[in-house]
């Protein structure tokens, strides 16, 4: 049953009120109400708060000893019939001038698709940690695309997104005494690793035979610095240091509903890479080929940015672009040598190559941790967990040698 403010009873005349007043519930129609006090936090002043549209005396006064327990202890808060979907549209526009336009598109997506279809027409205030649960769990089980189940990690994420938006709801907007969602649970988390890794030959192999392709360089430079796919399309030349042999990290690119968009890393904050001698000698290449290709297409040049990587024409190239041609690459590879085929990997994959190459080789993990942008070790040490294990399995026979035994 809906409960509702009903406000002070003014119309009535106080004695025939106080009449029906029994211990602060009354019967107002056909539904039962009550009255308690409340400490207004600003003033200090004690006012009255009418609730209504209980369908009998014992829920009235159920409800009513529940508010009374949380008006002593300060946690009361008025009725509202907001709610989750149009709590959360609130809560998002309001959220938009905090964080960076590509995680405002995740959060609007996890919300529009797998919050509101579910618990999106309930009351804010009805929700229960129990309700959390429930979507946790059905989530978990069939809320993927045609009935599939979805992985734990996207779960995760709609928790993080609803842990945001309920705390608000009691520390900013006050619609809330405490948030369900911190006490909901969430389903047993899966230990994800890194999708495939290839060998060091097999990276080699891969480059060798993509090095035909134009965008070559991109994938080098994935493959050598570790950096993520919307960091190396917003590199600039300035910020490349050909003689100190090293670049700047200084944002990511992407592309949100048709309109690229540039902002920081994934971090907030800038990093320094160095590069090795064959890179420096690549990234010079890089810019013989895009001076030539400016010098050919001439006043039709539209490259403005000092993007490192430009189409044909000058344009910054899409990041789409680089993660289609990436499988393409490879399919052509294994046509090439179908007797040493390369297995299916992603672009973000380059990454994953480069760390467990790092770790494996004995760099430690806060200098990977640095070179990858990972804002902690901890990052490095959850995601490469299983590359540190293998390595501490000759960690004795290493102190061994060292010693000298």
């Amino acid at each position: 049953m809906t409960k509702t403010l009903v406000g002070t009873p003014d119309e009535q005349p106080r004695k025939k009120q106080a009449a029906k007043l029994r211990d602060g519930v009354m019967k107002r129609g056909t539904t039962w109400s009550y009255v308690i006090r409340v400490r207004d936090a600003e003033t200090g002043e004690s006012k009255p708060r009418w609730v209504g549209g209980f369908a009998t005396e014992d829920d009235a006064k159920a409800d009513r000893d529940e508010a009374r327990v949380k008006a002593r202890r300060g946690e009361y808060v008025d009725r509202n019939t907001i709610t989750v979907r149009e709590y959360l549209d609130e809560w998002i526009e309001a959220h938009a001038v905090e964080i960076k336009p590509k995680t405002l598109a995740d959060y609007r997506y996890m919300i529009d698709r797998y919050v509101k279809p579910n618990i999106g027409t309930l009351r804010l205030q009805a929700v229960r940690a129990s309700t959390i649960t429930k979507l946790y769990r059905d989530l978990r089980a069939g809320g993927g695309k045609n009935g599939r189940p979805l992985s734990s990690r996207t779960v995760d994420y709609v928790h993080a997104v609803l842990r945001k938006a309920f705390r608000d709801a009691v520390n900013v907007d006050e619609l809330l005494s405490s948030s369900p969602v911190e006490k909901a649970k969430r389903p047993r988390r899966e230990i994800s690793e890194p999708g495939t890794v290839w060998t060091t030959d097999q990276l080699r192999a891969f480059l060798r035979h993509a090095r035909e392709h134009r965008l070559w360089a991109f994938f080098h430079l994935a493959a050598y610095t570790g950096a993520r796919r919307g960091e190396l399309l917003h590199l600039r030349w300035s910020d490349v240091d050909l003689d100190g042999k090293q670049l700047v990290i200084r944002g990511s690119a992407s592309f949100i509903d048709g309109e690229r968009i540039e902002g920081t890393t994934k971090s907030g904050r800038k990093r320094i890479v160095s590069l090795d001698d064959g890179t420096i000698q690549v990234l010079r290449n890089q810019h013989k080929m895009q001076a030539a290709d400016k010098l050919k297409v001439g006043p039709e040049w539209r490259g403005g940015g000092d993007h490192v990587f430009t189409t044909g024409w000058g344009e910054p190239v899409h990041p789409d672009t680089v993660s289609s041609l990436f499988p393409i690459l490879i399919k052509r590879c294994n046509e090439a040598y179908p007797n040493a085929r390369l297995p299916h990997a992603r672009l973000h994959d380059l990454r994953h190559i480069h760390a467990t190459t790092l770790l494996l080789a004995g760099v430690p993990v806060h200098v990977v941790a640095a070179r990858l942008g990972h804002a902690d070790p901890s990052i490095t040490l959850r995601v490469y967990a299983h590359v540190i294990r293998a390595a501490e399995a000759s960690a004795a026979d290493v102190f061994a040698r060292a010693i000298g035994e």
